[in-house]
Formats: C-alpha cells, sequence, structure tokens
C-alpha cells in the first residue's frame, strides 16, 4: 500500500506541478530525517519540499548527461537550518538583524508592523507618525492611531508597514482573494529561439550558466546562492549606496557583488550589454518599477532573445496590492500568519513563523523556476518568464497546520561543514548541505563577499 501522503510530499507536489515539471519525477526525492520547528504550520515540511523542488531541477536537467537519472536526498532539519542563518563566524559577530525601532506595535484597535531597516522606510514611518526616532516615543504614536489608517499613511510615503490580519480576513481581502486565484508560479512561454546547446557537466550541471541577480533581502538572494551551489556564475548588481550588513555574509556566498546605476544612461547601458551574454536574470523590483527605467520585459528580451526571465514580488503580480513594497515579515502579519500563531499558542502579540520561510522557500521556488527554465529551452528554444510572490507562498503555507511539533535537538557541532570559510568578514563555518543530488555535490567556489567587491563584468 502506498504511504499516505505528508505534507512535505503534497508541498513538493504542489511546486513541481507549478512548474512544469512531470509528476514521475517526484519519486526521485527522498525526504529524510524527523523533527518540526515549533509552528502552527507545517515549516519544516514547507522547508524541505522547496530544497527538495530546486535540486530535483538540478537532477532533471542533469538526466540527459547520466545513465541514470539522479535521485535526490533532502535532510528536513538541515533544510529548516538553512531557513535560519546557515553561517557560523568565526571570532566575529554579525550586526543586529532589525533596525532599532522596526517590529510589531499595539494600534488603538489591532497591530501593526512597521519595517524600517531602510533608511526611506525608516523617515516614512516617522513622518506618518508625526514623532522622533525613539523607540518609546514610536510605540506612544502608534497607540494613539487606528492600525488601518496608520499602514494606508505609511505606505502612501513610500514606506512599509502591516497590520495583523487573520486567515479569515485576508481570505475575504481583496487582495487575499486576488492572491489565492493565482497560480503558484505565473509561467509565460515565448516564442523558440536559436540557441547554442552547450554540454552539461553532470558534476557541475549549472556550470557555464550566467545568472544576473537584481536581487536583494531575502528570498532572490536565497535563490541564486542556490544557483552558483551548482555551478552557476553569479553576478549580483546593487545601487551604489545599498548595504545589507546583517544579512550578506549569509547570501553572498558563490557570488561576485558589483554595484551599477540602473538610474544612469551609462549604467543601462551596461546593464544591457552584460544582460546580453546572460541565461538567466532574476528580479525582485516591484511590477512597472523596471519598466520605468526603460528596462522592461520587452528591452530585456530585445538585449538577449532566449532569456530565462525569473522575478518576484511580495504580494501577488494582480489586485490592488501589487505594486505594494512588502517583506516576508509584513506577509506574514497580512496574511493571516502571525496571527493564527498567536492565537494557536494563546500568546499576548503576533506570533510569527520561527524563521523567515516565506523568503526562504520562495527563494528555493524561484531557483527552480530557473533551472526548469533552462531546462525546457534546451529542449525546445522557448524563452520564459515565471513570476512568483511571498503571499502565494503564504497561502500554500496556510493550508497545511500542524497539530503538534516534535522539536530537534539543539544545534550541535555535527551540524556544520567542516571546512572554514574565509569570508570578506572573517572566517566562518556554515551548515552541512540540505540535500544531495546523485553525483553532484552542493558546493560553492567563492566565500562570501561585500556588496560591489567585483566589478561589473562577466
Amino acid at each position: 500500500m502506498p504511504a499516505a501522503p505528508t505534507p512535505a510530499s503534497r508541498f513538493l507536489a504542489a511546486i513541481w506541478g507549478a512548474l512544469g515539471g512531470d509528476e514521475a519525477w517526484l519519486n526521485r526525492v527522498e525526504i529524510s530525517g524527523q523533527g518540526d520547528l515549533p509552528s502552527a504550520f507545517a515549516v519544516t515540511d514547507l522547508a524541505a519540499a522547496s530544497v527538495g523542488a530546486a535540486a530535483l531541477a538540478i537532477a532533471e536537467r542533469m538526466a540527459s548527461a547520466t545513465s541514470h537519472p539522479p535521485r535526490v536526498v533532502v535532510d528536513r532539519r538541515l533544510a529548516s537550518l538553512w531557513f535560519g542563518f546557515s553561517l557560523k563566524p568565526q571570532g566575529w559577530t554579525l550586526p543586529p538583524v532589525w533596525d532599532p525601532i522596526a517590529g510589531d506595535y499595539p494600534a488603538a484597535d489591532g497591530w501593526i508592523r512597521l519595517h524600517t531597516n531602510a533608511a526611506r522606510h525608516r523617515e516614512a514611518a516617522l513622518a506618518a507618525l508625526g514623532c522622533g526616532g525613539e523607540r518609546d516615543a514610536v510605540a506612544a504614536a502608534v497607540r494613539g492611531a487606528r492600525a488601518d489608517e496608520l499602514e494606508a499613511a505609511i505606505v502612501a510615503r513610500g514606506g512599509c508597514a502591516a497590520v495583523m490580519r487573520s486567515l479569515a480576513a485576508w481570505a475575504d481581502h481583496p487582495q487575499g482573494r486576488t492572491v489565492a486565484a493565482e497560480p503558484l508560479v505565473l509561467i509565460d512561454k515565448r516564442e523558440p529561439v536559436v540557441a547554442a546547446k552547450r554540454p552539461i557537466d553532470p558534476s557541475r550541471p549549472l556550470a557555464g550558466v550566467r545568472v544576473l541577480d537584481l536581487t536583494r533581502i531575502l528570498a532572490g538572494p536565497v535563490a541564486t546562492r542556490f544557483l552558483a551551489a551548482y555551478g552557476a556564475d553569479v553576478l549580483r548588481l546593487d545601487p551604489p549606496v545599498w548595504e545589507e550588513p546583517s544579512v550578506a555574509p549569509e547570501v553572498t556566498l558563490g557570488k561576485r557583488c558589483a554595484r551599477l546605476d540602473l538610474k544612469d544612461a551609462g549604467g543601462r547601458a551596461r546593464f544591457l550589454a552584460l544582460l546580453a551574454e546572460a541565461d538567466v536574470i532574476v528580479h525582485g523590483y516591484r511590477p512597472g518599477a523596471l519598466d520605468a527605467l526603460g528596462l522592461g520585459e520587452v528591452e530585456r528580451r530585445r538585449a538577449r532573445p532566449g532569456l530565462v526571465d525569473v522575478s518576484l514580488d511580495a504580494y501577488g503580480w494582480s489586485g490592488p496590492w501589487a505594486g505594494r513594497r512588502g517583506f516576508d515579515s509584513l506577509v506574514q502579519m497580512s496574511a493571516g500568519v502571525a496571527a493564527e500563531g498567536m492565537r494557536r499558542f494563546g500568546k499576548d502579540k503576533p506570533t510569527p513563523l520561527p524563521v523567515q520561510a516565506l523568503d526562504h522557500a520562495t527563494g528555493y521556488f524561484l531557483a527552480a523556476a530557473a533551472v526548469r527554465g533552462l531546462t525546457e529551452r534546451a529542449t525546445s528554444g522557448a524563452a520564459s518568464s515565471r513570476r512568483l510572490s511571498l503571499a502565494r507562498v503564504a497561502a500554500l503555507l496556510a493550508n497545511e497546520p500542524i497539530e503538534a511539533n516534535a522539536p530537534f535537538a539543539a544545534v550541535d557541532e555535527g551540524d556544520f561543514a567542516p571546512e572554514i570559510e574565509s569570508t570578506d568578514w572573517g572566517p566562518a563555518r556554515r551548515f552541512r548541505p540540505p540535500a544531495a543530488v546523485d553525483g553532484a555535490p552542493m558546493l560553492w567556489a567563492r566565500p562570501a563577499c561585500r556588496l560591489g567587491a567585483a566589478p561589473p563584468t562577466w
């Protein structure tokens, strides 16, 4: 008798089906280990399934160059650990993850989360509140405001905030209904183009693949980190003054990082020259943002016919919030995840997931989408665009509540790979890879580096 479906197997089938993968490949994946991250939802199953989907896309790509279809084994414990921070500094310390005033605040009629890590988002929140930047002053100002009105005022100023809504309230919200109706992956295939066939090295199945990374915190960088692990040449491009001090050591692993000002004519020309030699672009700009710079999809395809174009946004690609700025922690508030955690565990404040699972899961989905795009292009010549959103991944997770958690044991030395990574900040260790694909080890040729450490060249 076949084994009963598990949350992990259901997630994997949903992801692989949304990517257009052949269902027969699902039998090539084994998820090993026991235990769960503490959550009201099946977060560990989502971690294992999303890593598994990305690794399965690698195995599928390798199949044309191997005598036997490779198998994939995912360690659910390690997959869960990689959904947090994979890096353990040796003799140095990572900066704080959050700005001093970022966080959840009680308003006059509910809870609201302020996301203020970027200076412009902090300024927008303080302007809407009409107060100084001390946390006590912010808390007092929020207590006197209605949550919905404050959210709208901050968003109108270009900031980032989210009212805590229940699962039911989000399901009834115009954006919640829109997101629920969207597919998990929006795929748009283009007319085939003539492309030179590149031999695949089964031990480094993405060797020779050039990836332009225009993403920032956090899903996109997770995706391109995964692609680099299998040999892709990833070039990350950031604006001149952008920094991510708390996460750059985590997500620049395996990449080269350069700066380019896309608001400048010279920067755009250089970008198009880089794009002309790329195979994949991964970007996380809000809908219409690249179009406003003259770098919309038409221009990208003109520069590089056959491009695999992969993108993400926060709140979905249609509906009234399609252009809204957002991050994992905000989507958890909007989409009912934090409220359900609060209800389920009897807490007196928003209770989000134990890790930024929407970001990480979406990152692996993006990586799988990119690899499947390359595989399909190799067989049919078809270019494609593939779009995902954090809110749609939240909807997938919300359908898998979990009644009981079987906690993992505490992290110990056995969870880390033995190698020392010489990052730009100092030596560090990483968790062992969360997945194994027959014949293709997950490894990175470059240590984590500072943003802007390389020139914008291939």
